[in-house]
């Protein structure tokens, strides 16, 4: 009865640190990928490895960014020391770290809605997902984000490879991903139920 909403104003994409990119290890230019959430089996996040590594063998310099915690984190950290671990992140800190990303990369299959996809896109990140939950009724595929087929795994790993192809319109599409949100704040939320 009531829809699913974001809070704008604290994912904004004017949180944008090139200090926390800094302190990510990013060289100026270089590409964040983002992850937000647990850090579980059950989110599917061998995938991301796997998308990364094929985005990284494309692009050397990329980093990927993890945020959050979990039963898988401490055999992810073993496996890619070269990622940057962040823990858990909460309210402007969060925010900071969406809005400091180039690309959310979110595989979950298990998600009943998943609010780390509207937080990134209202921070201005273009998103990379399965056409379920929430990116499906908010990511329109090639204008503001990516999706793929629910279990395609390699349409997924693809998917990131074009995006990477196209770099040039991330910024594009992380613009069109926050004038989506804009109408998902909570204010609008509460005013289209109370209509």
């Amino acid at each position: 009865v009531v829809g699913r909403g974001v809070d704008t104003r604290l994912f904004d994409p004017q949180r944008h640190s090139p200090a926390l990119r800094q302190a990510w290890g990013l060289a100026p230019g270089a590409l964040a990928c983002l992850y937000v959430g647990r850090l579980a089996a059950e989110k599917n996040l061998a995938l991301i490895e796997k998308s990364f590594a094929a985005i990284q063998h494309v692009l050397p310099s990329a980093k990927m960014i993890w945020v959050g915690d979990g039963p898988s984190a401490a055999r992810l950290r073993s496996a890619h020391p070269d990622h940057y671990f962040a823990g858990t992140r909460l309210g402007d800190d969060l925010a900071t770290h969406y809005a400091s990303a180039d690309l959310f990369l979110f595989p979950s299959l298990s998600e009943t809605y998943g609010n780390v996809v509207a937080e990134a896109m209202a921070s201005g990140l273009p998103v990379l997902a399965y056409r379920s939950a929430a990116a499906a009724e908010l990511i329109v595929d090639g204008v503001n984000g990516r999706w793929v087929a629910p279990g395609d795994e390699e349409g997924f790993r693809q998917a990131a490879l074009d995006m990477l192809a196209r770099a040039d319109l991330l910024p594009a599409m992380g613009l069109a991903a926050r004038q989506t949100m804009r109408a998902h704040h909570w204010g609008a939320v509460v005013e289209r139920f109370e209509s």
